[in-house]
């Protein structure tokens, strides 16, 4: 039996958990450890762990039911359909050698790298257990910060205000990702859109957190495109306040496990001038409907719920 040690390491949000070996088969309790920890501190770090894919998967479960591996990647490894592979030179392969620059591109701002993973989908992953293969060894953190701390960080009025929004949720966000190219492609072939509250009442906690992101966050529905900027911008300065925010440094073993409904994050920004090997692999766990403080749930415009039986449609 392990004796878990949680340490926060940041103000508003992270903790490191101790004592516990996550290849090896876990007691009730411990795994009820883990969950209060991960709901205190959104996302929680086990450091020189030694999982493949297969123990990664088994410690998801004791958390829940996985998704395919993402809603456009048609290759996972093979028999485990529930890992995705982050490495920047497969992504390169599969979508083409412009596709980091085209990436780059897109990115304005520092809001625009932030996420939360998959809101596009009407459900989208209640939590992702991402753990380091490969990791340079300069640069490639990745931050979170919590979306809880940042809607109690609202003054009361703006509180009611937002709580009274909703906002559509595609891939792309605000600037759609076009027609052309194989990124464009899988995407649009694959279309996730849904309507989503501004403020979700998380299910397990009963808190309530900002449900809005840079990555997939088109508009505010029912307001005008000026209207909508302006909130988002306000919504998205606030997330990003550094004071909600912890970073990570990755080394080989290290997992990291975050709460996907109260939490958003930054991947590396620093490594594109960089020849240097990043390769990660990530799991989620299936999601519920959010649900808004008026009792209101989000709604599918296209595609359907993200889950186990995922189907991903490639243009011959």
């Amino acid at each position: 039996m392990s004796t878990l040690s949680v340490r926060p390491v940041a103000g508003h949000i992270g903790a490191d958990i101790d004592g516990v070996d996550l290849a090896q088969p876990l007691a009730t309790e411990t795994v009820e450890g883990i969950r209060q920890a991960l709901h205190r501190h959104k996302v929680v770090f086990f450091r020189g762990q030694r999982l493949d894919h297969s123990s990664q998967i088994a410690f998801a479960r004791h958390f829940g039911e996985l998704t395919y591996a993402h809603p456009h990647d048609d290759a996972p490894p093979e028999d485990h359909p529930e890992i995705f592979t982050i490495d920047p030179r497969r992504f390169e392969q599969r979508y083409g050698k412009n596709f980091r620059d085209e990436y780059r591109k897109r990115q304005y701002s520092y809001f625009d790298g932030w996420h939360t993973d998959v809101t596009a989908a009407v459900n989208p992953p209640a939590g992702s257990i991402l753990r380091a293969e490969t990791v340079p060894e300069v640069g490639g953190d990745t931050q979170w910060t919590n979306l809880v701390a940042a809607y109690e960080g609202l003054s009361a009025p703006v509180r009611a205000f937002v709580d009274t929004l909703r906002a559509e949720h595609r891939y792309g966000g605000s600037r759609p990702v076009g027609e052309d190219g194989e990124y464009a492609r899988r995407v649009n072939d694959n279309l996730l859109v849904s309507v989503h509250p501004v403020v979700r009442v998380h299910p397990e906690t009963g808190e309530r957190a900002l449900f809005v992101n840079p990555g997939f966050t088109s508009h505010i529905v029912g307001v005008t495109a000026g209207e909508s900027k302006r909130v988002l911008d306000l919504l998205y300065a606030e997330i990003t306040r550094p004071e909600y925010t912890v970073r990570f440094r990755w080394e080989p073993g290290h997992v990291a496990f975050w709460d996907n409904r109260a939490t958003a994050h930054l991947a590396p920004r620093d490594l594109e001038h960089l020849d240097v090997e990043r390769r990660l692999h990530r799991v989620t766990l299936i999601g519920d409907v959010p649900v808004g403080p008026d009792g209101r749930e989000s709604e599918l415009v296209a595609g359907r719920p993200f889950t186990a039986d995922h189907r991903v449609a490639v243009a011959s």
